[in-house]
């Protein structure tokens, strides 16, 4: 008698890998993000990276790697591998510009710090229904080129090269730029676990409020 056909499984359960159900639910408590708003940046459904955080289903490595940016870590942090020593260097022709709805930026600092630093281009011509940004941490920039216009709470700020800004996240604000040619800037936040996209960087990023 011929043995029956193999069960049906998950499309992407891959043997080799290890759980990784507690360490995506702690890096997505971490990051300060309910199941369905980090099922949302993540591009899956609720109902899915449920089944992920609870081990019932376990994730391709795309799907990893997917998760991976979208808490702002790691495939090896997410394994629960050890992180080797960062080089504490970030050479001028390191990692490439990447951009968020029109805004480039460079990564200027180590991934994984509680410290997160950029240096951004910031485009003209962003209306005033710009996104107000709110959330837990400390944000500090300086005006390197251009002219910056920052708005904090009620106020708005003109800020010429040279100028810098250091203030409360929670302080509801947005950043534009006052010159035709956009403006060039290096920015720094505390607010760990962030990925790059997440940040105050134009409207491509889920604003998250805190209560």
């Amino acid at each position: 008698m011929k043995p029956g056909p193999a069960p049906d499984r998950p499309e992407d359960a891959v043997d080799e890998l290890p759980a990784v159900a507690p360490q995506l639910r702690e890096l997505r408590r971490r990051a300060g993000l309910t199941l369905e708003a980090a099922a949302a940046r993540a591009r899956l459904s609720p109902a899915h990276l449920s089944r992920l955080e609870t081990g019932r289903r376990q994730p391709s490595l795309p799907l990893l790697l997917g998760l991976a940016r979208t808490y702002g870590t790691t495939v090896s942090e997410l394994l629960g591998e050890t992180a080797a020593v960062a080089d504490p260097i970030v050479r001028a022709g390191g990692p490439g510009a990447r951009e968020a709805d029109g805004w480039t930026y460079w990564q200027a600092g180590g991934a994984g710090r509680g410290m997160q630093a950029l240096r951004v281009h910031v485009p003209h011509g962003r209306g005033p229904d710009e996104l107000v940004r709110v959330h837990p941490g400390e944000e500090w920039l300086y005006v390197l080129q251009g002219r910056l216009r920052l708005h904090l709470g009620e106020a708005e700020h003109l800020l010429e090269p040279g100028d810098s800004a250091h203030f409360d996240s929670l302080t509801p604000h947005r950043i534009g730029a006052a010159s035709p040619g956009g403006a060039d800037l290096l920015f720094v936040h505390t607010l760990l676990q962030s990925s790059l996209a997440g940040l105050c960087l134009g409207g491509a990023a889920t604003t998250t409020h805190h209560r």
